[in-house]
């Protein structure tokens, strides 16, 4: 995982299984801003989510292992990720699909 500041880091994640049209991005929004990160969420023409986290390390640690399960409809199959650059801006929303 990289970052910028200090205590900081960023990672890419790749998201497969029933992910999409459970509120997996939505919950990812909220669960996200909750713990303070940056980034973005979206959905794949492949059919899994992908995401950005940037922010404190601990809480994008956090992000990754709750993304593991994802919100109650979701049926998480497998989870990658791997070291980003941070987003560049603040906040965390959900993009178009990629």
């Amino acid at each position: 995982m990289r970052g910028g500041k200090a205590g900081e880091t960023a990672v890419r994640v790749r998201i497969e299984g029933r992910v999409q049209e459970v509120w997996y991005r939505a919950w990812t929004v909220e669960e996200a801003t909750r713990r303070g990160l940056s980034g973005w969420v979206r959905n794949r023409r492949d059919g899994s989510v992908e995401a950005l986290f940037s922010g404190p390390a601990e809480g994008v640690a956090e992000m990754v292992e709750a993304c593991r399960t994802g919100p109650p409809a979701a049926r998480v199959a497998r989870l990658s990720q791997e070291p980003a650059e941070g987003p560049g801006e603040p906040g965390f929303r959900q993009l178009p699909t990629a």
